[in-house]
Formats: C-alpha cells, sequence, structure tokens
C-alpha cells in the first residue's frame, strides 16, 4: 500500500486509474483459465459476473466506503451475485470502523429469520470474510411493536439491550433477511449511525480514493478468483451432494447457523439430476441451483429453489427434487436456465441433524414415464 506521498502522486500523474483500470483487465484472466466451462455462453456470463463485481466493488469501495457516516446498501441481489446467493435472502451491507461506536435501530417486520454479523477483511485484501460478531432477532430484545436497537462496538456497553460486538479489525456490518414465504413477509427496515461522533461524511481525501481504487480493483479479481476455486474444486464430487466444511464457508463470511452442501452438477440434455432430501428438524431449509461463478440463477424468472415453505413434501415428510432441461410434470421441478452444469447447493439453519442429501442422474424419459 503506497504512502501518503506517494498516493498523492499517483492521482496527480494518473498512475490510480491505470492500475485500476489494469487491474480489472488482468482479472479477466480468470475466465479463460482451464478450470472454467468454455463454451461462448459460460464465458459470455463470466465476463458478465466481473462487470457485475465490478458494480459492488465501486458501490463497497467508493460511493459507501465511509465508517463515519454509514449508510445499508444492497449490493448483493437480482443483478449481483456472489458466493452462492439464496434467493430466499436479502442481504445489507454498510462499512464501520472497529474503533467507532454505532447504533443499528429499525423495525423488525415479520421476515422469517434476521441475524446481523460484523466481519473483516474482504476477498480481495485477505482472501477471507471472518466474522467477529453475530446477533440474530431471536435473541434481541425487540419492543411489543416491532422497534429494536442494537449498539455495535468493541466494548460491550453497560446499558444497551442488544449488542452486535466488532473487533478491531472490523469493516463491515451485514445484515441477512431470510424469507419463507416472499409474498407475505415483511422485510425489516433498518438504519445505522455513528454515536461516538458526528455521523457526517469525511471530505474526498485523494490519497484514500488512491486506496479506495486499489480496494475495488482487488475485490473483483479476489472474488472471482476465490469462487471459481471453489466450483473447481466441487466437480470432485459431480451430481453429489456432500457437506461443506464449516470453517470454510464461515471464513468466507457464512452464517454461523447454517449447514451448507455445496456441489457441482452436469447434464445432458435427456437428463435430468434427481435429488432426495430428508429436511431434519430445523428453522429453514432450501436447495438452489447456480452457476460455474456461484451466482444463484435468475430467480425473477424462473423456478430455480424451493425452500421449507414452497417445497412439495412426500407423506413421510421427505423432499424429492428435479433438475432437468424440460419439465417433466414434477412439483418440484428446477429449471438450470439454459445451462449444461452449475454449482448447487443445499442448505438448513439451526439444525441438530445432518442428513446428507442424496443424489443420482436419470434418463427424462423415466420421469415421465
Amino acid at each position: 500500500m503506497a504512502n501518503r506521498d506517494e498516493a498523492l502522486q499517483r492521482i496527480q500523474d494518473g498512475r490510480s486509474w491505470e492500475d485500476f483500470c489494469d487491474s480489472l483487465k488482468a482479472a479477466g484472466a480468470v475466465v479463460l483459465a482451464e478450470t472454467t466451462p468454455q463454451d461462448p455462453f459460460e464465458r459470455a456470463e463470466g465476463y458478465r459476473y466481473l462487470t457485475r463485481l465490478t458494480r459492488a466493488a465501486l458501490e463497497t469501495f467508493v460511493e459507501a466506503s465511509d465508517s463515519s457516516a454509514p449508510e445499508f446498501q444492497r449490493t448483493t441481489g437480482e443483478t449481483v451475485k456472489m458466493g452462492m446467493d439464496s434467493p430466499d435472502n436479502v442481504y445489507l451491507n454498510a462499512p464501520v470502523n472497529g474503533g467507532f461506536r454505532y447504533r443499528i435501530s429499525g423495525s423488525r417486520g415479520t421476515v422469517h429469520y434476521l441475524g446481523f454479523g460484523t466481519q473483516s477483511g474482504n476477498y480481495g485484501s485477505t482472501g477471507s470474510l471472518d466474522t467477529t460478531g453475530y446477533l440474530e432477532a431471536g435473541d434481541m430484545v425487540i419492543e411489543d411493536d416491532g422497534s429494536f436497537e442494537i449498539v455495535v462496538s468493541s466494548e460491550r456497553p453497560d446499558d444497551a439491550p442488544n449488542w452486535l460486538p466488532m473487533a478491531p479489525e472490523t469493516r463491515m456490518v451485514q445484515i441477512r433477511q431470510t424469507r419463507l414465504d416472499h409474498a407475505r413477509e415483511r422485510i425489516a427496515e433498518v438504519r445505522i449511525r455513528r454515536i461516538d461522533a458526528p455521523n457526517q461524511p469525511r471530505p474526498l481525501d485523494p490519497a484514500r480514493f488512491d486506496r479506495m481504487l486499489q480496494g475495488a480493483a482487488g475485490f473483483v479479481s479476489g472474488c472471482a478468483n476465490l469462487f471459481n476455486d471453489w466450483s473447481a474444486s466441487f466437480r470432485a464430487h459431480t451430481n453429489e451432494l456432500p457437506r461443506f466444511p464449516h470453517e470454510k464457508a464461515f471464513a468466507a463470511g457464512g452464517d454461523p447457523n447454517i449447514a451448507y452442501y455445496h456441489s457441482h452438477w452436469k447434464l445432458a440434455p435427456d437428463e435430468a439430476l434427481v435429488v432426495e432430501l430428508a429436511p431434519p428438524e430445523c428453522d429453514f431449509w432450501n436447495f438452489q441451483l447456480a452457476n460455474h461463478w456461484l451466482e444463484s440463477l435468475d430467480y425473477r424468472y424462473h423456478k430455480i429453489h424451493v425452500n421449507k415453505h414452497t417445497a412439495v413434501y412426500r407423506e413421510d415428510g421427505t423432499v424429492q427434487i428435479v433438475v432437468a432441461h424440460e419439465d417433466p410434470g414434477h412439483e418440484n421441478w428446477l429449471d438450470p436456465c439454459g445451462h449444461g452444469e452449475g454449482t448447487m447447493c443445499a442448505r438448513w439453519i439451526r439444525a441438530k441433524e445432518h442428513p446428507d442429501p442424496q443424489a443420482r442422474v436419470v434418463k427424462l424419459a423415466e420421469l415421465r414415464g
């Protein structure tokens, strides 16, 4: 990282911008890697992924990066996706500094699951997103009208009903709002303010802007390479669903209450993947499809996932899911949206047991018969 004088000179002579552009160009090498799908459709999707990461990086590291006056942003959603984003989640994040104190306030809403986490690092600088504190709504003091307040700080306050811990290295607050019934549930309303000093943004500092650009470019490359490596490793158990290491998910910012089952799937036009789930007693579960880059497929227009509420169960409480290029008339059919291969994930929240999902490939004609 450049010192202040060097950073100012880099802004003055244009190297900050040149390096930012060069870094984005170099990030494209991951799309051409041997571990990525090779056809034009998948290549185009890879480059689109980089444009989406660039949008998220500029929002996170430039526009909404001031921890002196943070605001919650939805940088992961319908058209910016990363890390096997869940179609059932609304993700919000805000910049913070572990040495400051903040208050999160708002209204609980009726969303099924609401969790707050503080995190350090990022996919560009450290290759991880380490959780430094976690608090979920079920453990919070919430008023009868649904309102709540949370103090966010490194030291526990004496008089706060709810406390979200930070560490000195904390740099972000992330909120996960998980829905069972999207049409009926009302997501929480949340605000964040700094409370140990005026909640005012700092004037633009040229030296800091140099770091912003470097951080944004590093995030694009780091995120793309990290999840490309994950996806490539899933090929060792194609069309199976083994348990994903909890420590690895947690280091990437995963919810500590969730058990994940990540894998790779691949189907010929006349094949179907049949997934058998015996969901344990848990607060929530879902199963979803994603592309090579661990981007959820387009759930706005296609059925690419089922959850605890939307799935059709068999009499014994188990669930059968079918992934196929054509709908065989199955109640839990999922649409791969033109992909011949991709990634998939099953997850449960707060489960005491973890039965492995079972998967097998069959001819599509067998399901129609």
